[in-house]
């Protein structure tokens, strides 16, 4: 057996271009990188987030995250308006690095529909070849 390289909890839900999604309640999520994403990209520091009360698509860029490495987008998983976005990653983005599941959290979005489309745990660490 293959060890794990990167961290992938089972309790979110995730997609092809390296986000996670936490269900906060029957309306709304929370979006963050994943650990392989903040793994690949090295040292975050800088972050664009997008503000409060935009609406967004499935698959659209919502802001970025600059490290040492390169500049990447940042997509929105699921149609909806996004409700909060954390600050912190904006003036200590390398909070991303140190906890990307946890205060490394981006946006919350207040989703349209319901939830379709994102990969288990089990279906990322495939994508990633784990």
């Amino acid at each position: 057996m293959g060890e794990t390289v990167s961290n992938i909890p089972d309790s979110l839900q995730y997609t092809s271009e390296h986000e996670w999604v936490r269900v906060v309640d029957e309306s709304t999520v929370r979006i963050g990188i994943t650990d392989h994403a903040q793994d690949a990209l090295g040292d975050i520091v800088f972050i664009t987030l997008p503000s409060v009360g935009v609406t967004v698509s499935a698959g659209q860029a919502i802001g970025e995250v600059e490290s040492t490495k390169s500049v990447s987008d940042i997509y929105a998983p699921l149609a909806g308006t996004i409700t909060a976005r954390n600050e912190s990653v904006e003036t200590s983005p390398e909070l991303m690095n140190s906890d990307p599941y946890g205060d490394g959290w981006l946006c919350d979005i207040k989703v349209d529909a319901p939830m379709a489309g994102l990969l288990t745990a089990q279906e990322y660490a495939a994508e990633l070849g784990e």
